[in-house]
């Protein structure tokens, strides 16, 4: 059974994985697992991010894929990344890493004044 299976099983609404045998080995594990966000998606919003992928983040080829509006493809676009968690790319750094900076000499005494301020 796939991802898309379950998905299909479960009408799209949430389920949890308890149990996960290892292929090959007949281990198995138990526990309460959540699917990987991208096949929490239906299997529209999985396509159209696969296409999206491999035309390499191209709305024009997104456009030409799918004979839609650049609209359209932005709007599909916003509607999933609202339902996807995102890591902060560039994350406040912590007093130590100003700090260490600052003992490189890497930045001066107001500059790492000035980002501890700025990242209370």
């Amino acid at each position: 059974m796939d991802w898309q299976e379950l998905t299909d099983l479960t009408h799209g609404q949430p389920f949890v994985v308890e149990r996960v045998r290892l292929a090959g080995s007949g281990i198995a594990i138990e526990g309460r697992f959540e699917p990987p966000q991208l096949a929490q998606l239906g299997i529209d919003d999985q396509v159209f991010i696969a296409a999206f992928v491999r035309s390499h983040g191209s709305i024009k080829e997104m456009e030409r894929i799918f004979g839609v509006s650049y609209p359209t493809i932005k709007s599909r676009l916003n509607r999933i990344a609202e339902r996807l968690d995102f890591v902060d790319t560039d994350p406040a750094p912590t007093g130590a890493d100003v700090v260490d900076r600052l003992r490189r000499g890497e930045i001066s005494a107001e500059e790492a004044l000035a980002e501890l301020e700025r990242s209370r």
